[in-house]
């Protein structure tokens, strides 16, 4: 017993004792390597069931496979399909079909881990101008890279009169999302991370911040920090990690975004303008080391997530379901995860069900077997769900659809 109360007092006063059970695990650049042992098998080469919590049982189709690194789809009205390629493609997918050569006309990007070619949306009244706007990486000189928005004329077949509507500072880099809200204005991520991260604190920096522009990239006159000293005028928002999905809720208007923690703390946020949501300062996660990444959870000034996740899912592509085709999930959000808790060959889909408040009630991680990292999801006009998977040979588009 005496033992025992005295190690009770040694670990209250903070002594550690000796961890000699413990691993010495390898690290390269300051993060652990991930262990090799759970292989991504290839996708499925038939429609696989799926029974589901909400007994909404469903069947996914792979329309599409052999991409490099997918990382964002669009819908084309008569229901063709584009798709980007980090290292620098856009693809178009007809009548279930990728055609082999790539859509003519997409700018030159810096490739990389973190860099390369990432969202594409459509203009709202593409149906009227054909507008087609991407997010990329642009070479800037030598070894000089930022972030730019393209904007370029859809003719049916390639881009059109592709110019740069917005360029970020030099070195304001990395994957960005793209969405028109309902005010019709262009929204923009962009990219702090780890080594970056103080930039997401700095209003004088791009980085870290999600940018709302008019369509042809100039700044709204009612932004929030419009003529406020030391701030940009494109911010909306700020203190952003790494935003992987931007969606509007359509039933109130407003925009969510999901973020990718470091080692766990993964957020699902609804967007205020000129709101501050905490990194590096303020983050449920920890430090790929170990350590805790922030000694505050929270913090007053900052707005706390609506959603978390610890451990990470790694966070990517986020979706509302608005369709009829899978009415139990009507109104719940959707988003990928590449790898959970930090282990290769464990990614998913998942739903995430809320109250009339927009409370989280439950979630469900779903299409796990399939051992894919979902980079994307979105809904199409004909209200089924489409994915994207991770990976460098053999990327792939599927579609959710109802088991028969």
């Amino acid at each position: 017993m005496r033992l025992i109360l005295k190690f009770a007092a040694l670990c209250a006063l903070g002594f550690a004792l000796p961890l000699a059970a413990q691993q010495n695990v390898p690290f390269r650049n300051g993060i652990p390597v991930a262990p090799k042992g759970l292989k991504i098998p290839p996708l499925p080469d038939h429609p696989v069931t799926f029974h589901t919590a909400e007994r909404q049982d469903i069947r996914v189709v792979v329309v599409a496979r052999g991409l490099s690194h997918p990382w964002s789809l669009a819908f084309l009205p008569g229901g063709s399909m584009l798709v980007t390629e980090r290292p620098g493609h856009l693809r178009i997918i007809r009548h279930g079909m990728l055609e082999p050569k790539p859509v003519a006309g997409v700018p030159a990007v810096r490739g990389g881990f973190l860099s390369g070619l990432f969202d594409v949306v459509l203009h709202p009244h593409f149906a009227e101008n054909h507008y087609i706007y991407l997010s990329y990486d642009k070479p800037q000189g030598k070894d000089g890279v930022a972030l730019a928005v393209a904007r370029g004329t859809w003719n049916g077949k390639a881009l059109t009169d592709v110019h740069d509507i917005f360029v970020a500072d030099d070195g304001t880099s990395g994957n960005s999302r793209l969405c028109f809200g309902a005010d019709g204005m262009l929204y923009v991520s962009t990219f702090a991370g780890d080594r970056s991260a103080d930039k997401a604190q700095d209003p004088n920096s791009l980085a870290g911040k999600v940018l709302r522009l008019h369509d042809d990239g100039t700044v709204p006159k009612d932004n929030p920090f419009v003529g406020k000293h030391g701030y940009r005028p494109e911010i909306y928002t700020l203190g952003h990690r790494s935003i992987l999905g931007l969606a509007v809720h359509r039933s109130t208007g407003r925009i969510w975004e999901v973020e990718m923690g470091p080692n766990g703390g993964d957020e699902l946020n609804v967007l205020q303008p000129g709101a501050n949501y905490g990194w590096p300062i303020v983050s449920l996660g920890r430090a790929y080391p170990g350590p805790w990444q922030s000694k505050y959870f929270q913090k007053k000034g900052f707005v706390d997530p609506v959603v978390y996740w610890t451990p990470s899912i790694s966070t990517s592509g986020l979706a509302f379901y608005t369709g009829d085709k899978l009415p139990k999930w009507k109104g719940d959000a959707f988003v990928g995860g590449m790898r959970y808790g930090e282990i290769p060959g464990t990614g998913q889909l998942q739903r995430i069900l809320f109250n009339e408040k927009m409370q989280e009630l439950r979630r469900e991680p779903l299409l796990v077997d399939l051992h894919q990292r979902i980079r994307d999801v979105r809904q199409s006009p004909d209200g089924l769900l489409y994915l994207l998977t991770d990976d460098a040979k053999d990327g792939g588009v599927l579609r959710i659809e109802p088991a028969p």
